[in-house]
């Protein structure tokens, strides 16, 4: 009988063994997309964040741009045809950093790119991707209204044929990169139902007003679209995304992002926790000795890394071409929900520190109340995972 092989040494950071279920080539990509936050974001993100703004947005694209970041699981254009666990690892260590700036990533990816990528024209996509890819181009994509979120159906953004041409007319709301943004891709309402429209953001009766006094999401830029008489040529609209099919098949991808991205900020606050604990002393030895610090710790770690598997597991479910929309709600659904209270468990670890912008955990806190609630409210995906289980709609 052979002696039983040594088994590795207990890694707090990654107590279940994740890694090894990693190539190399996964883990190069997730190191470079780490390195980038640690070198280009984190010594600055307190001061941006404070301030409400996100400066250089166009240097951090071309940037990102540079390291594949930016419609990276796309294929052909310019895109880096990268695995959707590759993406996945990428928007994890985006979020860790800010979850502005996987906003920023994800929008342009997996809204606007995929969008024209999946629904679009080949003179869209060669006229479009390649400099989007890049990031020299940023796009934004507008969907959810002023009176209409969880219900796009409801939209009033209108398109109306004259001519040849297309006139929008509407408003669009909470719209990341809207005001910085050299493209967006707007759906409307149109006589054969909801059409989506490729609109440069310098055509006469187009508009981006930036949404100021926000207390979540500050280090990212929120945006209004003001459609008044937007004349398009015929060629603007996407051949392929015809009705609500084509909008929520693109919000199914960009969720898939947030949930791994939701598990960076958990990672983020609980590493800010772990060693708080390790070092604040109090009653004489560090608060990490004590039996309910570390009730605490464990349970943020089962949490943390459960969703992680989850998030994991998703991603090679995307990469079979097996993964489910109510598979994406139920990862959505999940791993914001816990990372939000992750934070805040994270916070009462720190006291009175966990306030300040000196650690990352508020920042990320309230950034998640914006995640939670963007791109599929906790109620919507739980009528999504209710309808699925039961065969019963109670969306109306």
């Amino acid at each position: 009988m052979s002696a039983p092989s040594k088994l590795p040494p207990f890694d707090p950071a990654d107590p279940l063994g994740i890694d090894a279920l990693l190539d190399p080539e996964d883990l190069a990509i997730r190191d470079t997309v780490r390195s980038w936050a640690a070198d280009r974001v984190l010594p600055h993100i307190a001061d941006w964040y404070e301030r409400g703004e996100l400066p250089g947005i166009r240097e951090l694209a071309r940037e990102l741009g540079s390291i594949g970041a930016l419609g990276m699981s796309l294929t052909g254009y310019g895109c880096a045809g990268a695995t959707a666990v590759q993406y996945g690892l990428a928007c994890l260590e985006l979020e860790a950093a800010d979850s502005g700036i996987r906003s920023l990533v994800s929008v342009q990816g997996s809204l606007a790119m995929y969008a024209i990528w999946k629904f679009g024209s080949e003179e869209q996509k060669q006229r479009w991707l390649p400099s989007m890819a890049e990031g020299s181009t940023i796009g934004c994509f507008g969907l959810t209204e002023p009176d209409h979120g969880s219900d796009p159906a409801g939209m009033r953004t209108y398109a109306k044929r004259d001519g040849t041409d297309w006139v929008l007319t509407g408003r669009k709301m909470w719209i990341t990169n809207g005001s910085v943004a050299g493209v967006a891709v707007v759906w409307a309402q149109t006589d054969d139902g909801i059409r989506g429209f490729v609109v440069p953001a310098d055509a006469p009766g187009f508009s981006a007003p930036e949404i100021k006094h926000k207390w979540s999401l500050r280090a990212s830029v929120t945006s209004e679209l003001v459609l008044d008489e937007v004349r398009l040529p015929a060629d603007a609209v996407l051949p392929g995304g015809t009705g609500l099919r084509g909008p929520l098949s693109c919000l199914s991808h960009a969720r898939y992002g947030i949930v791994w991205g939701a598990m960076g900020a958990a990672r983020a606050s609980f590493e800010s926790a772990l060693d708080y604990a390790r070092t604040r002393e109090q009653f004489g030895k560090p608060i990490g000795g004590f039996q309910l610090t570390q009730a605490k710790l464990a349970d943020m770690a089962l949490e943390l890394h459960k969703g992680i598997l989850l998030a994991h597991h998703l991603g090679r479910r995307m990469d079979a071409g097996t993964l489910r929309p109510e598979q994406v709600s139920f990862g959505k659904l999940n791993n914001v929900r816990e990372a939000i209270e992750i934070c805040r468990t994270s916070r009462t670890i720190l006291g009175a520190n966990g306030i300040s912008l000196e650690y990352p955990v508020m920042r990320h806190v309230t950034n998640l109340e914006s995640v939670l609630t963007y791109e599929g409210t906790v109620e919507m995906h739980q009528l999504v995972l209710g309808k699925a289980l039961t065969g019963l709609d109670a969306f109306r």
